[in-house]
């Protein structure tokens, strides 16, 4: 039980360090969030405040709480692969839309602008990091932190 807990603390941890990332390549490499963007930040921020308050639930709680964080990761990563798409395909772009019209009037992004605001475009090239590019690496980190979330949820008491 303690186990539980303390993975589901980390994978909070994890997305709490990964959108502290995303500030660090906002607000001082000048790296500007798309609408896609925000949202697997919404995504990961999901899965973050989930995984707390599941860790402070019994185990039935806990299997709820992973399985909703999974799903948030799986809808994270659905997001990332978009935006793969969209970096892949030029032409195809989500640029000043609806979305980002809609995105910016949100409250979460009228009370924390430098976290949920959308300023960029899904199409910018920003210097791949370690030979893989943003929406690459949200991916990457979806698919791990789903796969441990469903874990902890499938797991047998």
């Amino acid at each position: 039980m303690k186990t539980t807990k303390s993975l589901l603390i980390t994978i909070a941890f994890v997305a709490i360090g990964l959108l502290a990332v995303a500030l660090y390549l906002q607000h001082i490499e000048g790296m500007q969030p798309c609408p896609l963007c925000v949202i697997q930040r919404y995504a990961f921020a999901a899965i973050a405040l989930l995984c707390l308050i599941a860790a402070s639930l019994p185990p039935a709680g806990e299997r709820a709480g992973a399985a909703l964080g999974a799903l948030a990761a799986i809808a994270g990563a659905g997001v990332a692969g978009w935006h793969i798409h969209v970096k892949a395909n030029p032409e195809v772009s989500c640029g000043i839309d609806p979305l980002e019209t809609t995105l910016n009037t949100i409250p979460t992004a009228e009370l924390m602008p430098f976290l949920f605001k959308a300023d960029g475009l899904c199409s910018t090239d920003y210097a791949p990091i370690l030979g893989l590019s943003l929406p690459q690496w949200a991916l990457l980190w979806f698919a791990v932190l789903s796969v441990a979330l469903m874990r902890v949820a499938l797991k047998r008491r």
